[in-house]
């Protein structure tokens, strides 16, 4: 199932989650991580749970400390 991950299109295994698309990023952690998936943000509880779909579009963000 191909979806836009970060901008880049991406292939995931059918079925795939949303935790599955955090994974595919290569994040370590899953500390000071969002995930809006074609603009809605998805609550971390819900990541798991969450299925996608062939062609969505999946932000992974990072908070970053900084002034």
């Amino acid at each position: 199932m191909r979806v836009e991950l970060n901008g880049n299109e991406a292939d995931l295994q059918p079925g795939a989650t949303v935790a599955d698309a955090v994974g595919a990023t290569g994040t370590e952690s899953d500390r000071g991580v969002a995930v809006a998936v074609d603009g809605e943000v998805v609550p971390r509880s819900e990541w798991d749970e969450t299925p996608l779909q062939e062609g969505q579009r999946v932000e992974v963000l990072h908070a970053a400390q900084g002034g």
